[in-house]
């Protein structure tokens, strides 16, 4: 939270500063795309350093009584890959 405020400080004071500077045709476009890719970096930065939320991965259920886990090999088209399967009896 304190890079994203801190992001959009300097963005905030990058545009103040370009926005000072008195209006001329020629440099008025270099400036503006000069900021956007600033503020773009650091805005993104900022995102990229943030920790994703966390996610729920719900396990593997308890077999049933008398019945247990096995691993099953299958060809998926591309390799052979492994599933879990429940084997009862």
């Amino acid at each position: 939270m304190n890079k994203t405020i801190a992001a959009f400080a300097a963005v905030a004071t990058i545009a103040a500063s370009l926005a000072a500077t008195p209006a001329n045709a020629q440099r008025g476009f270099g400036a503006a795309v000069a900021g956007g890719i600033i503020g773009g970096a650091i805005v993104g930065g900022a995102i990229a350093a943030s920790r994703p939320a966390p996610v729920y991965v719900e396990g593997v259920p308890p077999p049933a009584p008398g019945c247990y886990w096995s691993r099953q090999r299958f060809w998926d088209g591309y390799a052979w890959q492994f599933r879990p399967v429940q084997v009862c009896g």
